[in-house]
């Protein structure tokens, strides 16, 4: 039941554009709405939360708005996110039958805002286990933000760029 709620927290946190249930500047929603809207109370909200393993959703300092820490596909949502310096890899899970395009055009955020990128290699077959066959991109991200390209980190610790150009990305064996 909770998992069902969680989804559809997602998506309007992250997606739902009719009626928009977040203001653009920060991605927040109240709470109050969220409620209203999933058609549960607080403290079933409070365990979807919690227990996430992700850790997706986070609360306002007050309690009364939340927001998605990443992968909205809403145009203009910003986020406040850090920018510290990147590591000297990253790493990209994604289906194997996603490569050849990958390897071609580079890593493109598709439908969201932002390429997401793992700190390790475990998560990063997780992710790619979503949509087939795991293939693990192991990306010179140290390399990357010295040649320009934003490195974020959201409250979760996944890291999110706008573009990710194949020559700074290998595939892992």
């Amino acid at each position: 039941m909770l998992e069902k709620k969680s989804r559809k927290l997602s998506y309007y946190l992250r997606h739902c554009q009719k009626p928009l249930y977040i203001d653009p500047v920060g991605g927040w929603a109240e709470v109050a709405v969220m409620l209203e809207a999933l058609k549960i109370g607080r403290a079933e909200l409070d365990e979807i939360v919690a227990t996430d393993e992700k850790q997706r959703y986070l609360y306002d300092p007050t309690g009364t708005k939340i927001r998605a820490q990443q992968g909205h596909s809403i145009p203009g949502v910003e986020l406040d996110m850090e920018r510290p310096e990147p590591p000297e890899f990253l790493y990209h899970g994604t289906a194997d039958r996603f490569l050849p395009a990958i390897l071609a055009e580079g890593l493109k955020p598709m439908s969201r805002q932002w390429v997401h990128i793992s700190s390790d290699v475990d998560t990063a077959v997780m992710v790619g286990k979503r949509h087939g066959d795991p293939v693990i991109l192991k990306i010179r991200a140290r390399a990357l933000a010295e040649a320009g390209y934003a490195l974020y980190r959201s409250g979760n610790g996944v890291w999110q760029t706008r573009f990710v150009p194949a020559a700074y990305m290998e595939v892992l064996e």
